[in-house]
Parts: C-alpha cells; structure tokens; sequence
C-alpha cells in the first residue's frame, strides 16, 4: 500500500491565439506539471507563462516532449530515427530548462508526450534514445513513464530516477498500455469513477483493464490531462478524494532503482 502519491498534469498545451485546459485552476491540485516544449503544442511564451503559474503555486516543473506534430497534437506516430528522438528531446528539454532558469527555478523531470511516450513504452531503441537525451542534459532528472515498459527499463538501465506513472483518467488495454483514444471510453470522465480506480491503483497497486483482467500496476505518480474536458474540477475531486482516504498528495518520491 502506498501512503502518498505524487498528482501531475499535462499542461502549458495551448499555442499562439489557440487556447486549451485552464492550467491556472488546474495547478491548484497538481504536485507536478509536464509543461509542453512546443513541439506538439505551446510556444515560448505560453512555456515562459505556464513555468511562471508552477512556481508560484509550488509545482515541480517538468519538460514534456513530443513529436514536431502540432497538427497532429503529438498524438501520430512519426517514422523518426533513434538519433533524431534522442535530438528532439535534448532540444526540448533544453528549450524549457532555459526558461525555467530565467525564473528561478530548475527542472525536475521528464515526461514525454504522446505518440513518442507510448511508441517508446515498446520500442526499446527509442526508449534508450529519450534516456540518453535526459541523462546527457542533467542525470538528476526524474523520467515518468508507464510500469513494466520498455522506457522504464530504459530509465533505469541509464541509471536516472524513474517514477513509475498511472493515468487517472485513461483506460487501458489488457498488455497495461493505454487504451486508445480511438475506443469508446478511453478517456473517463466521471469523477467518481476516477478516484476509485485511483485509490486502487495508488493503494492496491492494480487497475482494472478493458476487458475486466486485473493488471499488477505500482505507480509513484498519477495523471490527469490538462486537455481533458474538466479537468479542472476533476483534479480538484481526484486530490480531494485521495486525502480524504488518507494519501498523502505530495511532489514524487521516485523509487528509481527499487527491486
């Protein structure tokens, strides 16, 4: 049973005139937030905007990656080389930290987005391409990554902190990746049912997939979207929901090299 659990969001994803999710409400409840590097969404100056609002409000600051897609949200997989991940994520964390810095403050993570996350959770070769990206920019930096991944093993094969990510708000397939969006479903909403299979994953360390197996599923940090319709109230609900039965919400305490 875990006692206390690191609550992060995906945030900083709007994009010049275009705006999406109300990061300011949404950091509020957050622990961590993954702040888009303007590949698959934001640009400097909703980076630099979105860096100010997590300071103030006590969050981790995160860089999260993703494929050069901002029509495509990231969410498209890109026929793209173990070098060019690796390039595209230093770029990335780069850009961020530089920002980060300019307002005080240090990166504390890396969480990649999308299509790059969940191609890596499988492919071994650009999962040791996004560690390398992260260990040769700063080996202090946390990856967060889905338990029993190719990614996650990458972490720690580089020797960085891991933290081991579930997703409130997201369904998932029976191998214990995420269901796709494509799929009624995959993404709830019901607040109630988002802190149920919270607690079971925080406390229990399982969650049920879509064709009701159990999945043995230890995480160190949670997930709600920042793009999720509601995502405000229903990370607000998730915090509440979690310390009122008892878990401590807290910025993550990695178990990087844990057996």
């Amino acid at each position: 049973m875990t006692s206390s659990i690191d609550l992060n969001s995906d945030v900083g994803e709007s994009f010049g005139a275009y705006r999406l999710g109300d990061d300011a409400k949404v950091l509020r409840s957050v622990t961590s937030a993954n702040v888009a590097c303007g590949f698959h969404a934001g640009d400097p100056a909703v980076m630099r905007a979105t860096v100010r609002l997590a300071r103030d409000a006590g969050v981790a600051v995160g860089a999260h990656p993703g494929f050069p897609d901002l029509v495509g949200f990231g969410r498209r997989d890109l026929n793209a080389s173990p070098s060019e991940v690796e390039d595209l994520v230093l770029y990335q964390i780069g850009a961020l930290a530089a920002i980060a810095r300019s307002e005080g403050i240090a990166l504390a993570h890396v969480k990649p987005h999308g299509a790059l996350y969940n191609m890596a959770a499988r492919d071994r070769k650009m999962a040791d391409a996004i560690a390398r990206a992260i260990r040769s920019f700063d080996p202090e930096l946390v990856l967060f990554a889905l338990p029993g991944t190719q990614l996650l093993e990458a972490g720690r094969a580089a020797s960085l902190q891991v933290a081991a990510e579930g997703f409130a708000d997201r369904a998932y397939a029976p191998d214990g990746s995420l269901a796709s969006r494509l799929l009624p479903g995959a993404v709830i909403h019901d607040a109630e049912e988002v802190v149920r299979r919270s607690l079971r994953m925080v406390r229990d360390g399982e969650v049920v997939a879509t064709d009701g197996s159990v999945l043995a599923f230890r995480v160190d940090t949670l997930c709600v979207h920042g793009d999720t319709a509601g995502a405000a109230s229903l990370t607000r609900l998730l915090r509440e929901g979690l310390e009122r039965s008892g878990v401590a919400v807290r910025r993550v305490a990695p178990a990087s090299n844990r057996t």
